[in-house]
């Protein structure tokens, strides 16, 4: 049973933290663009959303709004700097995080840390209100809260991808992923790619600090350590995504439902191997094994095939032989 819950939690976070991967596949996937932002912005969606609850009794839904404009925001910055003073993407996405590390500074006063006290209403306590009190256990007969994170992860996850089918659908979302195809040739058909790739950025980096503001209000606790290796978990969620789930021939809906998907496995693996006893410390070992093996999934498929028909030709060339 303990199994059961520890998957039926790791679930909910990973729905949670699709939007990251979402935001980091807008970039890296869509338009090309090697954005190292993300580490320091995931940090800033908690920020954010937990002063703006706590210290300000802000409603967290609203905070949550507040958390995806700031990482807009921090997306512009980055598009600015790479677009106007021709820095590089890498090193543009660079300065933002570093950047971003004394403004998520700021944002707490100073403090490392920034918890919701039992007095203040967070995101599931939120939804847990418009129910009445016991719905969740009598009807799934399960922990309340992980049926709320897991019902806020559908909600949210399913909003933005809906959000983004409809934005690639229209003339800039259009260009955007021919800007990542064929940069000159955008340029050649007189489309503005500054204005392509900063708006890009923006709604990239604004998913991953909602995402970020998601997981601090489900856990009611910021952190501005907590972006650390946030990169690392989205390019995981994307390759496991693609590899698993991701087909040629599937539609750009079901790509994207395929980078949550991606996400969800990643987060109940690592769950598992937890719960199993692995040591912490070795939690980026497990992550960069399960990127590895995903990535050589492919190789492997393509061997086997390339193998198989290599074999093929040597028994038609025998038999030619044979014949002749």
């Amino acid at each position: 049973m303990a199994v059961v819950m520890t998957v039926y939690s790791a679930v909910g976070q990973g729905l949670s933290y699709g939007l990251l991967a979402l935001g980091v596949y807008l970039t890296f996937k869509i338009l090309n663009f090697a954005d190292l932002t993300c580490d320091g912005a995931f940090a800033t969606g908690g920020c954010v959303t937990i002063v703006l609850t706590q210290e300000h009794k802000v409603n967290p839904f609203l905070s949550l709004l507040v958390a995806f404009l700031a990482g807009c925001a921090a997306g512009c910055v980055t598009g600015l700097l790479n677009t106007k003073m021709k820095i590089p993407p890498i090193l543009a996405g660079i300065l933002t995080m570093i950047s971003l590390y004394s403004v998520n500074l700021h944002i707490m006063s100073g403090r490392a840390n920034l918890a919701i006290q039992r007095n203040v209403s967070s995101i599931v306590d939120s939804v847990r209100g418009l129910f009445p009190q016991g719905f969740f256990g009598k009807m799934l007969g399960v922990n309340v809260d992980y049926t709320i994170v897991l019902i806020l992860g559908i909600v949210f996850g399913g909003a933005v991808v809906a959000f983004l089918y409809w934005y690639f659908g229209t003339e800039i979302g259009a260009a955007t992923r021919a800007t990542g195809s064929n940069e000159d040739m955008v340029k050649a058909l007189g489309q503005d790619i500054d204005v392509v790739k900063i708006l890009t950025l923006a709604l990239s980096v604004g998913l991953i600090t909602l995402s970020g503001g998601l997981i601090a209000q489900q856990r009611r606790v910021a952190d501005i350590t907590s972006g650390q290796g946030a990169i690392v978990i989205g390019l995981a969620s994307i390759v496991i995504g693609e590899v698993l789930f991701g087909h040629k021939t599937v539609s750009f809906s079901v790509k994207l439902a395929c980078i949550i998907g991606g996400s969800v496995i990643y987060q109940v693996v690592t769950a598992i191997v937890l719960f199993l006893g692995l040591n912490t410390m070795d939690l980026k070992i497990l992550t960069a094994i399960v990127v590895a093996v995903a990535l050589s999934i492919p190789t492997l498929r393509n061997m086997r095939r390339n193998g198989y028909r290599n074999a093929l030709r040597r028994a038609e060339q025998a038999s030619d032989k044979s014949l002749n």
